[in-house]
């Protein structure tokens, strides 16, 4: 069952759902459930947190904070206002290091945070990119600080999708794209406690995209057999689950 698992979440292009899992498997839910988690966990015991290096792009997209029109348009909010805004609302930051002219990208790291904005940006820059990069940005405040440490270059996506000079950060948004289509089309909903699990598998299979079944299969697995008894998912549905989330700030 563990490989024909794999095998299955292997094939997924856009993610695979704890439904359609124990359907496939003919397996209850609850056991789909913490088999795709604890695959998506070892994606992320065992990615690479080396520096990214060379051009990397960075963008930030919220997820978890729609807010639900009022029927009759007196009663509506501005849901644009931080005081109507869900406390649940959080930021998915991503940065993607470019590979070569029209070849995509080499890596990609996500972290989750409660909001863009300019500490988190300069801790994870600072952890996570290596001096002499040019990194690329839109427009948002966040990214002011890195014009101090990187050769930064933005474009201004209220007025452009690329800028005169060829800055975008067109990469991130495609990551972004599959990472939408996975929420809406597979998972429907992603918890704030596992978040991070279900970016890093986007961020996995959008830097993968070219890989064989075979090929994924085979890395997947290894990564599994390598990564130690998960202390999140060992008796999950016995109530023993992560106590926090894990946020930049």
């Amino acid at each position: 069952m563990y490989l024909a698992a794999i095998a299955l979440y292997s094939n997924a292009v856009k993610g695979i759902s704890a439904l359609q899992l124990s359907r496939d498997l003919d397996v209850q839910y609850k056991t789909a459930f913490v088999l795709a988690h604890k695959i998506r966990e070892s994606l992320m015991t065992k990615r690479d947190e080396s520096a990214l290096a060379g051009e990397v792009e960075m963008d930030g997209a919220y997820v978890n904070g729609h807010i639900r029109p009022a029927n009759k348009k007196a009663d509506r909010v501005d849901r644009r206002l931080a005081e109507h805004q869900k406390p649940g609302k959080r930021c998915v930051f991503v940065m993607r290091s470019r590979a070569g002219e029209g070849e995509g990208t080499n890596r990609t790291l996500t972290f989750i945070m409660k909001n863009e904005n300019q500490a988190g940006v300069k801790q994870l820059a600072g952890r996570f990119v290596k001096k002499g990069s040019v990194v690329f940005a839109d427009e948002a405040n966040a990214y002011d600080p890195l014009h101090a440490y990187y050769d930064t270059r933005r474009v201004n996506h209220q007025v452009e999708y690329c800028a005169d000079d060829g800055a975008n950060n067109n990469q991130a948004e495609s990551f972004f794209s599959r990472f939408r289509r996975m929420q809406y089309g597979q998972m429907h909903r992603f918890g704030n406690l596992y978040l991070d699990h279900y970016a890093n598998e986007a961020a996995y299979r959008e830097d993968n995209r070219r890989m064989s079944n075979g090929e994924m299969f085979g890395d997947i697995l290894v990564k599994c057999a390598g990564s130690k008894t998960s202390r999140d998912f060992c008796g999950y549905w016995q109530g023993n689950r992560r106590l926090a989330e894990r946020l930049v700030n």
